[in-house]
């Protein structure tokens, strides 16, 4: 643990109960940010302490996430689970000073408090009963509860780096919970424990977490500690305005890796969600780490749209290497599709992926582009491809074969020679050549330009293609 605040130290800590969501990756990727611009560091935390809701598995997913987004954090992970004991200890330093008490109030005398509370029209809050009871007082056979002691007169100001100053009156903050009576920290003590002994400068999490800002405060305050600078993001939404739904897109990280999505391009999408510099849509992560700054986040909820997401995503697949889109591409459909394949198959696809990765958008295109180069003699046509080819595009195909088979520079420049030439002794256009000639190849009406495909094929699988559908 660091105890000096020497630079911009961030932080992202997620509860361990499913899947990296995309809200959550969004704001590990503004922490990441955050510190890579001011040469900082990003820690990671993992908020285990709900033992029943938090799993080995759901930290893996974590994990896994960040890693596939190329968030690397500094330093060990801390296991908020793991600090109990020294959460504990700041709750008695809190009671030393005067700042938190035990409170004996039943589970029954809770109820009727709230239930009182709502009959009157009030917010159903704590009544402060045994704020300045003494604990002689106490029942027999009650676990008290230690309650922070929350300031009841003045406001408690939070001075916000993207939504602004927030104020909250102090009455309205009752004395929340800071143990439980089987002697475990809560969430809002453990928080504010643990950012003080990793250093933290700045906390940017989603804006559902404002009002923890105020409360977090007030503990800072009681404390004597420095409070870090809050920065509040607003959440994400659905493309029609409502709060963001699996229906919409939230989903884990993974399963964007697994529709086929590259890291760098969520990493654009993901950071224009809520930030902005100027007018610029694509830009690099290394650009991305020098223009960002917390005073260009914006206040109001950004909006998911997959058809940006697709086509950004599409702009990345066009730039990227063709071995890296290869590989990546195996992977994916290993993965997803139980594909088995070998390293000359391997070499097609690269030598393929000019021509696939011009129009896709995802991997997973590509990936169903290339279906193909795997296909088994003689190869399935899906339906536009069977009726492109009726008797008279099978006879085409069986004078075609007979220029083609006497090819022996199986380049694309010469196939594309012959074919053309073709085309014109037949008084034809080279697409009703064409057309016929990719249904025959590939049993598709869609594929990389023909050409490219049959040189990708080989001289002796493109033939015997053609052979299996000429008439």
């Amino acid at each position: 643990m660091m105890s000096e605040k020497k630079t911009v130290i961030t932080r992202f800590a997620p509860s361990p109960t499913g899947y990296l969501h995309i809200g959550g990756a969004r704001t590990a990727l503004f922490n990441w940010l955050l510190a890579r611009h001011h040469h900082g560091q990003f820690l990671l935390r993992i908020e285990d302490t709900d033992r029943q809701r938090s799993t080995e598995p759901a930290v893996a997913a974590i994990f896994e996430g960040l890693r596939w987004l190329g968030l690397d954090w500094d330093g060990e992970v801390v296991h908020q689970f793991s600090r109990q004991a020294r959460h504990v200890e700041v709750a008695n330093e809190l009671l030393s000073l005067g700042r938190a008490y035990y409170c004996y109030a039943s589970a029954e005398e809770l109820d009727e408090m709230r239930d009182k509370a709502r009959a009157e029209g009030r917010p159903a809050r704590y009544d402060g009963r045994w704020r300045d009871r003494d604990p002689s007082e106490a029942p027999e056979g009650v676990k008290p509860v230690i309650r922070f002691r929350s300031p009841d007169e003045g406001e408690t100001l939070v001075r916000d780096q993207v939504m602004g100053d927030v104020r909250f009156p102090n009455d309205q903050l009752d004395d929340l919970i800071i143990v439980r009576s089987d002697g475990t920290p809560t969430y809002n003590l453990s928080v504010v424990v643990d950012d003080h002994d990793m250093a933290i400068t700045h906390i940017v999490r989603g804006d559902d977490h404002l009002t923890n800002a105020g409360r977090q405060s007030q503990i800072y305050d009681a404390l004597g500690w420095q409070v870090p600078a809050f920065a509040h993001v607003p959440l994400i939404h659905g493309p029609d305005g409502a709060k963001l739904s699996k229906r919409h897109g939230a989903l884990g990280a993974e399963a964007y890796r697994d529709m086929g999505y590259l890291p760098e391009a969520m990493r654009n999408y993901l950071v224009r969600l809520g930030w902005s510099h100027g007018d610029e849509e694509i830009f690099s992560t290394e650009q991305a780490i020098a223009w960002f700054g917390l005073e260009n986040v914006g206040r109001s909820p950004a909006r998911f749209d997959f058809a940006k997401l697709e086509n950004l995503n599409g702009h990345y697949i066009r730039e990227a290497d063709n071995i890296r889109l290869a590989d990546e591409t195996i992977a994916l459909m290993e993965r997803v599709e139980q594909w088995t394949v070998d390293a000359a198959f391997r070499d097609k696809l690269i030598a393929a992926m000019p021509g696939l990765k011009e129009r896709a958008k995802t991997l997973l295109e590509i990936g169903h582009g290339a279906a193909f180069l795997r296909a088994q003699r003689p190869i399935a046509l899906d339906d536009k491809a069977s009726q492109l080819l009726n008797s008279e595009a099978r006879a085409l195909l069986k004078r075609l074969l007979d220029r083609l088979e006497v090819r022996n520079d199986w380049v694309v420049e010469e196939i594309e020679a012959t074919v053309r030439c073709f085309a014109e002794d037949e008084n034809l256009k080279l697409g009703k050549v064409a057309q016929p000639l990719r249904a025959a190849v590939t049993g598709s009406s869609v594929s990389p330009p023909i050409f490219d495909v049959l040189a990708t094929l080989g001289r002796d699988e493109a033939l015997g293609r053609i052979k299996d559908q000429a008439a």
